[in-house]
């Protein structure tokens, strides 16, 4: 069974993104040019729905499958198998004008905001790119566009003629943001946006993608590593963990009511000052050991401290947690869930 999610309860309004039993897998190989039986799979049958103006975060460690879902979603990768539609239409069948028509509608904002702008472009020329590609109004009109977009993201007009290794990296970032939002897109894929920036400069920009999507009415699809970061700009929030969702919430009642192990070890990884917070988990999940190889059993069974054998046996399917306070809305992969109810 496919791990579906919606960041909305069922209605009949259709989704702006309907993904369903997404995989992407990669040959393995032996030397350079024997390929392995066996692949590696990233991202293991995923199914979830995000609707317009809507926020789904897909929060967890490095290797997750975080980022290759964001660039499958887009095209960028193509899938092994599974489907996705945007806006009704199946992405997979489409090509050359049709497909880059529907690419205005749908955009990326990369991690390292130094690496995805072309440093022997000036920002001017650089926020300008996508209304040349798409052939889109004159050169007055795109200056002026440009112009309107520094002013959106809170850069001077005086930036249009300089090169990105002349700002800060949260600068840059906001020229990364000005450039994704130049077509006015429908869905926008923000992979690890902040991660790079300093602490101080990650809210300012947080701050500033929820604004636009406000004022534009955009869908994100936020990618993090940094459960914090997610809850602060996300209507829902998917867990990943080697390829799979493991638990699916609206973000304030994942963060309150954490239900798996692997939710819990994230939220005990958020900085605090209180180093009493959740001494539980930091002890039972740290000291369990590396990641296992793939098996028949649930991903997680050798770091969770409440393994027992059918664990080992049975992959754990996402489903309802029916004592929950939202059991139509909070989903957990996991045989022996923690108690939903809140702490004393």
């Amino acid at each position: 069974m496919p791990d579906t999610i919606s960041t909305t309860s069922e209605t009949s309004n259709s989704p702006l993104l309907r993904v369903d039993d997404l995989v992407k897998s990669y040959p393995l190989r032996k030397g350079i040019f024997q390929v392995r039986p066996e692949a590696f799979v990233a991202v293991d049958h995923l199914s979830f729905r995000i609707h317009s103006g809507e926020t789904l975060g897909i929060v967890g460690e490095s290797g997750s499958g975080k980022t290759t879902t964001g660039r499958t979603v887009l095209f960028l990768e193509k899938p092994t198998s599974g489907t996705v539609l945007f806006e009704g239409r199946d992405i997979g069948k489409l090509g050359g004008r049709s497909l880059r028509s529907l690419r205005r509608q749908m955009q990326m904002i990369f991690q390292d905001p130094f690496e995805s702008l072309n440093s022997r472009m000036t920002v001017g020329e650089i926020i300008e790119e996508p209304f040349l590609i798409h052939r889109s109004g004159s050169s007055g009109d795109r200056h002026r566009s440009v112009l309107e977009l520094l002013d959106r993201v809170g850069l001077p007009s005086s930036a249009i003629d300089k090169y990105p290794h002349e700002f800060s990296g949260g600068q840059r970032q906001r020229i990364g943001i000005a450039r994704a939002i130049a077509l006015h897109p429908k869905l926008i894929v923000c992979d690890e946006p902040v991660s790079s920036l300093d602490v101080s400069i990650q809210g300012q920009i947080l701050n500033l993608l929820i604004d636009l999507q406000q004022e534009l009415g955009m869908a994100y699809l936020f990618i993090s590593h940094n459960l914090s970061v997610v809850k602060h700009i996300s209507d829902r929030v998917a867990v990943m963990y080697r390829g799979r969702f493991v638990e699916t919430a609206p973000a304030e009642t994942l963060y309150r009511h954490p239900l798996h192990p692997y939710t819990r070890m994230l939220i005990d990884a958020i900085p605090t000052i209180d180093f009493r917070k959740r001494p539980d988990v930091r002890q039972d999940v740290a000291e369990t050991g590396a990641v296992p190889p793939p098996s028949t059993g649930c991903h997680f069974s050798s770091r969770c401290p409440m393994q027992q054998a059918l664990c080992i046996r049975q992959r754990p399917e996402l489903s309802p947690v029916h004592d929950s306070h939202a059991p139509e809305e909070h989903l957990v992969a996991c045989h022996f869930p923690a108690d939903p109810s809140p702490s004393p």
